[in-house]
């Protein structure tokens, strides 16, 4: 578990916008993705060190991240992350079996393509100890060169192996079960 400032599963090379992190902006800088921030009522902070300089720059917002030089342009909050920050306890994971899998993802309005990253869960808080409010939030590389970080109501996963294309209505989860009732 991480208290406010954690690590990523594993490190990435990514783009980060010079607009959010350079008093003279010169487009898109190279970085290492090496951690994440999590303050509530906050979009995560995306932490890296600057492969010009090695400097270690903090809470950098999702929308200006990207996996090439050249991403889409008009990324904005909304397209980056649907829902805020709820606590400052949190914890990463990304699941072997999930791990580069390909997903299909709902941001705002349009569905996009792109490969699963890994997941986070806020813990010890009255919204993750609410089952109906709790959230895990997947972070996804989009097809388009953007970040998205999304609830899993909002991602499905492709593998043409084993899921079939169609998709049923699911329920959200509001129900606490215990064995002991």
């Amino acid at each position: 578990m991480f208290s406010k400032i954690g690590h990523v599963p594993t490190h990435r090379y990514i783009w980060i916008d010079s607009t959010y992190t350079h008093q003279q902006p010169v487009g898109f800088i190279e970085a290492m993705w090496v951690g994440l921030t999590a303050i509530p009522g906050r979009a995560w902070g995306i932490n890296v060190i600057l492969r010009d300089g090695g400097a270690l720059y903090r809470n950098i917002p999702p929308q200006a991240v990207a996996f090439c030089p050249d991403p889409e342009p008009s990324w904005t909050i909304k397209h980056a992350q649907l829902w805020d920050c709820y606590s400052y306890g949190f914890s990463t994971l990304q699941n072997p079996i999930l791990r580069s899998l390909s997903v299909r993802t709902k941001v705002k309005d349009s569905l996009y393509l792109g490969e699963y990253l890994f997941s986070t869960a806020h813990l010890h808080d009255g919204w993750s100890d609410a089952v109906e409010q709790d959230k895990e939030f997947i972070f996804v590389q989009l097809d388009n060169g953007r970040l998205t970080i999304q609830p899993t109501n909002k991602v499905a996963f492709i593998d043409p192996s084993f899921i079939l294309p169609n998709l049923p209505m699911l329920k959200t989860q509001d129900t606490v079960y215990s064995c002991e009732e």
